[in-house]
């Protein structure tokens, strides 16, 4: 394991493309246990050969929206309920306080310390973490809750109801598994940890709206229905998942790429033109 300064810090960080000989931890986020249970190949190619993905904008409206959630959250940070807990029927939270929380929110640091929203599994070496949005308390029973907060704007005149059957669409099995993940890391760091999860969604609205500039032209506001939804986790597989990630960082070669990845396809239909 890596050696920790006297700061609190690892001496030194083994990330990027994962070297073999390399005494300290494997840093692997939750986004590429993530690209692992979507695409083996993909992970294979970015955590191993070293190949940078293809490079995607970021959804600055969206981070925009969790900042100011976590603003109004904050307020309340064990103290008690925040009105959106009591207006959606959990009273019997608050938003978890902990002298930590600010570097568990870290995404882009959660390598540098033991602090931050990590843990060692010593059995493959890996340092897995990531960066969480929120974490409320039970005033009943004392265990936590992960929290993630979501943005949207449905576009539908028919909007679909903010409640369970929200999160069944397909591609939506990411952000239950993220949830998981970051259950199992809080359990890991000697936490008490409810299985149930909530996602704080908002919900940008456009129905019954003549438009969002306000009176003052230099300024627009949209707004937001909000809802708290919550889904029941099962972290089982985590762990399994990361034996999978360094057995496939072991390989020479990669393996297949999902029927399902873009990529693989991209590559194949690219390879086939190229070949006639």
């Amino acid at each position: 394991m890596a050696n920790i300064k006297k700061d609190g810090s690892y001496s030194s960080r083994h990330r990027g493309a994962y070297t073999p000989l390399h005494p300290a931890p494997f840093e692997l986020s939750r986004g590429k246990i993530e690209m692992m249970k979507q695409c083996e190949a993909c992970f294979w190619l970015e955590k191993k050969a070293g190949v940078k993905p293809i490079g995607m904008p970021g959804f600055n409206l969206n981070t925009n929206t969790d900042t100011l959630l976590k603003r109004d959250l904050d307020q309340f940070r064990g103290k008690g309920p925040h009105p959106i807990m009591q207006a959606h029927g959990y009273g019997d939270l608050r938003p978890f306080d902990h002298a930590d929380l600010k570097k568990w929110e870290s995404s882009t640091q959660f390598g540098a310390s033991p602090k931050n929203f990590n843990t060692v599994h010593e059995e493959t070496n890996i340092l897995f973490g990531g960066g969480l949005d929120d974490v409320w308390e039970s005033t009943t029973t004392g265990e936590l809750h992960v929290v993630d907060y979501k943005s949207t704007a449905q576009l539908s005149n028919q909007p679909k109801p903010l409640d369970r059957e929200f999160l069944e669409d397909f591609w939506k099995i990411s952000y239950k598994r993220q949830m998981e993940m970051y259950q199992w890391i809080l359990r890991r760091k000697g936490f008490q940890v409810s299985d149930i999860g909530y996602f704080l969604y908002v919900d940008g609205q456009h129905l019954g709206y003549n438009g969002m500039i306000d009176e003052d032209p230099s300024t627009a506001t949209m707004k937001f229905k909000t809802a708290i939804i919550e889904y029941q986790g099962n972290d089982d597989w985590v762990e399994a998942a990361i034996y999978r990630a360094k057995e496939i960082l072991q390989f020479e070669t990669p393996p297949d790429h999902s029927w399902r990845c873009d990529v693989g396809r991209f590559l194949k239909e690219t390879n086939s033109v190229s070949s006639t």
